[in-house]
């Protein structure tokens, strides 16, 4: 990748020379620049407001110390992050992620990405995301309780309804949120329920929401499938993960008529060729918290395999649905080999750079994950929508408001590609800056 514009390589070296060892963090901030290009070059009052150098700059970004006593009665310490990187549309919104991977450069490109994704969305969020390096896997209820108790302590003073309103990520599921909410909710002595999204239905959370990031990326590519005169019907598809995402993924996927042939965790990935039983997944993954593999237990035709799917399974549909930087080049090349239609990001920046570039460079559909995963968020907001007007939605309600959502941000992406003649991954960037430029201008130098 190159930057033609001097305005823009400039910046680029700036972040570079300040953030040199956040390779995620220059990863994001270099596509969104590229595809810029063009907008930059029309409209010069950008440059002279400084446009690109505030974006790529946090508003604030809080690192903390989180310690907690586990089961044996040892302290253990870890990390804290919140990253709120961009307001001009709204509070600031994105998940909390708990991996032993999270560190300040995984923060600020997943931090980065939510400014376009949540203003792809038309809704009024702002750009935030969060988490620390505590994995919840092999814990137990009470250290999981512990640590959030401990973690939410310090992050309750930098959030609020009107001001950044976390949700779930990797490794922050209902469970996760409920110790949240309810460390929340006991320091600053309110029920205020918009400040945390993904919340369980018995306190302010929203129907659909489990499964709106997954039916969402579907949502998506119906409609890529659909302008270009396909669709799911008859497709195979191989997914990868076995989070929310993933399974309901799955889900959408086998209803619009596709059979989904893989899920996989960090350890393999099973292959089912008579279509993945995604009740059996979340009964494996949801209740009892095992390893994938568990799967061929109780499915005869299925095969478990250690690794990753991308160079060893034949689909017509790939959709990386795991964490970021899941599929190389080398992954790529095999996915076009093996004669894939489709390529769609489902999870955060699944693909590198290298995998990123040659797909877009083959004859075959791309899609990126800022607008791809859009659902899960613009739903969150929604849940914001019913915590303030104090009611409930039906499922039918969110899910038909989350479908034309997604359908509204294909049409936009589309169109913005069209007019500055890119493609979906220029298009996405373009649509989402364009929002949040205007804002920007609106409101001074801040």
């Amino acid at each position: 990748m190159s930057l033609k514009n001097k305005y823009l390589a400039d910046v680029y070296e700036t972040v570079k020379r300040r953030d040199g060892n956040e390779p995620e963090f220059l990863q994001a901030v270099i596509e969104v620049l590229e595809s810029l290009e063009p907008v930059v070059e029309a409209d010069p009052t950008i440059e002279q407001l400084g446009i690109i150098e505030r974006l790529v700059e946090p508003e604030r970004f809080v690192q903390f110390r989180v310690a907690w006593v586990d089961d044996s009665g040892k302290t253990q310490v870890n990390r804290g992050f919140r990253v709120q990187f961009n307001s001009a549309i709204g509070p600031y919104k994105g998940g909390l992620r708990f991996h032993p991977s999270v560190y300040s450069g995984i923060v600020k490109f997943l931090g980065f990405e939510q400014i376009f994704k949540n203003s792809l969305t038309s809704l009024p969020i702002g750009g935030g995301k969060g988490g620390s390096d505590f994995d919840p896997k092999g814990k137990s209820d009470n250290e999981v309780m512990k640590f959030c108790q401990a973690f939410m302590t310090e992050l309750s003073r930098h959030i609020g309804q009107f001001t950044d309103t976390p949700a779930g990520d990797i490794g922050v599921g209902g469970r996760e949120i409920g110790y949240l909410y309810g460390q929340y909710k006991r320091v600053v002595n309110q029920f205020a329920a918009g400040v945390l999204t993904g919340k369980g239905l018995t306190f302010g959370g929203s129907l659909a929401r489990t499964e709106a990031t997954g039916f969402g990326c579907c949502y998506f590519t119906r409609e890529l499938l659909k302008d270009n005169g396909d669709s799911f019907e008859g497709k195979t598809v191989c997914i990868t993960g076995s989070g929310n995402v993933a399974i309901y993924a799955a889900v959408k996927a086998t209803q619009l008529g596709a059979k989904v042939i893989t899920l996989s965790d960090s350890a393999g990935y099973v292959y089912d060729p008579d279509g993945i039983d995604t009740d059996l997944v979340k009964d494996i993954k949801e209740v009892r918290r095992a390893r994938i593999k568990e799967y061929v237990d109780s499915k005869p035709n299925a095969e478990y395999h250690e690794g990753k799917p991308w160079r060893n399974v034949k689909a017509d549909i790939f959709m990386p649905c795991a964490t970021q930087n899941d599929i190389d080049l080398d992954d790529a090349k095999a996915i076009v080999a093996s004669g894939a239609i489709a390529c769609i990001e489902c999870a955060n920046m699944p693909c590198t750079t290298d995998a990123v570039e040659y797909f877009r460079a083959q004859d075959i559909y791309f899609a990126p994950s800022k607008a791809v995963n859009a659902g899960g968020v613009a739903v969150s907001a929604l849940e914001m929508s019913q915590n303030s007007e104090r009611l409930s939605w039906t499922f039918e309600e969110v899910d038909a408001k989350l479908e034309q959502i997604m359908t509204n941000i294909y049409a936009n992406c589309a169109a913005a590609a069209k007019k500055y003649g890119g493609d979906l991954v220029s298009g996405a960037n373009i649509a989402g800056f364009l929002k949040v430029c205007e804002a920007m201008k609106a409101q001074g130098i801040v």
